[in-house]
């Protein structure tokens, strides 16, 4: 397995970012029970315009899981994962979580902070097994509660 990061403005790379987020995501759609999951709406031109960065594990030359982050700069830098998705194919082998220690590697910071959703049991888990403890719980417009973790 290799990770890199993704050169997301590249049509190619955008297009193999929106297949890993599509596949993924639509998994996340039926665990939560949701016919409209907002991320499944985010097409290819909108991962292209994108000012996050995204880095992406490998398995062979097939990019499998994806994971988008934003620095957000200040007295109090803090780093948040915008997104986590992992290609159903490639489930359970790890990948998610080497991705998430390779950004605490990269990005020493003292605060990280991911959102997910309040039924995405699998998820949460593996936020936890990576430090991070709840936050907060929310409902945002589109109706899916939202729990925000964080990893101080």
């Amino acid at each position: 397995m290799m990770i890199k990061k993704l050169d997301h403005k590249s049509l190619i790379e955008a297009f193999d970012i929106y297949r890993v987020f599509q596949n993924s995501y639509q998994i996340e759609a039926d665990l939560i029970g949701v016919d409209d999951f907002p991320p499944l709406s985010r097409s290819a031109e909108d991962i292209r315009h994108s000012d996050t960065a995204f880095y992406g594990c490998f398995e062979g030359e097939e990019l499998a899981t994806v994971i988008e982050i934003k620095l957000i700069l200040g007295d109090d830098s803090k780093l948040k994962i915008c997104s986590l998705t992992v290609d159903p194919k490639h489930f359970r082998k790890g990948m998610a979580g080497r991705l998430i220690q390779y950004v605490f590697d990269s990005y020493p910071l003292n605060e990280f902070v991911v959102e997910t959703a309040v039924v995405n049991k699998p998820a949460i888990k593996l936020y936890k097994k990576h430090g991070f403890t709840e936050y907060k719980q929310y409902l945002p417009d589109h109706g899916i509660p939202k729990v925000v973790m964080k990893k101080i």
